[in-house]
């Protein structure tokens, strides 16, 4: 659910440029990986109108509910021998594979709420140069970039081992790849392979978008970038006191911020580095002996260091305390399913403070949804100034 934030951040920039459906897109390359591979797609299918379709979006993530969208498959981690898959038949729904959650209602919404047509033609007249979309190949462990390019766009791959290229027309199975959260959600087959969350190795798809041409930037990071005090930090690794142990939902949500979002913060920090190295190597360099360097960059990388323009917005607020008030205090569990409801008040009860990191994963709730939407509006709405010198010319 944390990607409501990128919609509410399109949202208030659409606001601050005043910018409708009937003036000229905003974006041409899009790229994005987990739950931002799922936004960017419906944005890219949108790139005909002026605001990208971002209002309709909107509605979209308002209208999720829990109990009818997201449910808890009690045995769906289980490996059953033979014998039993022979016995018990459809009731396993063996074909959904290992996961906990049956996600076929959220599937259902990205395949209906995308028009797949309409995005091929958008890409193939040059509306969108490119869609990026990265998913995490489950055998090898190596990241790989589905691209779809318009007339006359190039991608330069990487030369690192790590990192795979395929051109296809981005469908369904590629987007709920990216956004498969591994063991929660079910791996999935792309042309025989299978593939799951490609926030595990690639969360902020700077790179790719870089490679495929851009030279300006928006990115959104679902991750508070916090600067600890002294004395917040000696808080944090003093003993911990007498009582029960962390519980085991505390505990996930912060294995999935260690595995999805540390590396964002990361990602931009570097990306700020290479800025301040690129203008140096200008300022101070003659050009045949930048131009030496940059020759030496591409050999090694398959493309050069250059300057980018960059719009950076994070949550002005921790999504998991969000999502752990919602869950306390709003959130009704009379309708769900037995296990879903037990699970929900337990983690409830347990996690510290009114911190829930893992309920801002798998809280697909339309009222959390409108809460995280008009955070991000807002965080876009107090960088109006930024916005408009960015996109001025």
């Amino acid at each position: 659910m944390r990607g409501g934030y990128e919609v509410g951040i399109m949202l208030g920039m659409m606001e601050v440029l005043e910018q409708s459906a009937d003036d000229d897109p905003l974006f041409r390359v899009f790229a994005g990986t987990s739950v931002g591979a799922i936004n960017a797609t419906f944005f890219a299918a949108h790139a005909h109108l002026g605001d990208h379709g971002v209002h309709r979006l909107r509605n979209i993530w308002g209208s999720l509910r829990l109990k009818d969208h997201v449910h808890v498959r009690a045995f769906g981690l289980v490996q059953w021998p033979e014998r039993w898959r022979r016995l018990l038949g459809p009731l396993i729904d063996e074909q959904r594979g290992t996961s906990l959650i049956d996600a076929r209602a959220l599937e259902q919404i990205v395949q209906r709420s995308v028009d797949w047509d309409k995005l091929h033609e958008n890409v193939r007249v040059g509306r969108v140069t490119a869609l990026l979309i990265a998913a995490l190949h489950v055998v090898s462990g190596r990241t790989t970039v589905f691209a779809e390019l318009g007339p006359g766009a190039e991608y330069a791959p990487s030369p690192d081992q790590r990192r795979a290229l395929r051109y296809a027309e981005i469908e369904a199975d590629h987007v709920l790849a990216s956004a498969a959260i591994p063991l929660l959600f079910p791996t999935r087959r792309v042309s025989g392979q299978f593939y799951c969350d490609g926030g595990l190795r690639f969360n902020t798809p700077i790179a790719p978008a870089i490679r495929a041409g851009a030279d300006r930037l928006v990115v959104v990071s679902v991750l508070r970038e916090r600067t600890a005090t002294e004395a917040e930090l000696a808080e944090s690794m003093a003993p911990a006191g007498a009582g029960r142990d962390l519980s085991p939902f505390f505990l996930v949500g912060k294995l999935l911020n260690a595995l999805l979002l540390d590396p964002v913060l990361y990602d931009l920090q570097v990306l700020e580095r290479v800025n301040q190295l690129v203008q140096v190597l200008e300022e101070t360099l003659p050009p045949e002996h930048l131009e030496r360097v940059q020759s030496v960059l591409a050999g090694n990388r398959g493309i050069g260091y250059r300057r980018l323009r960059t719009l950076i917005f994070t949550p002005s607020e921790d999504l998991g305390q969000l999502a752990g008030g919602y869950v306390k205090n709003e959130l009704k569990t009379t309708d769900l399913n037995p296990v879903a409801r037990r699970l929900l008040e337990r983690a409830a009860r347990q996690d510290p403070g009114q911190e829930a990191d893992w309920a801002s994963y798998l809280l697909f709730d339309g009222g959390f949804a409108e809460q995280v939407i008009e955070l991000g509006r807002r965080d876009a709405l107090a960088k109006a100034d930024e916005i408009l010198e960015f996109f001025a010319d």
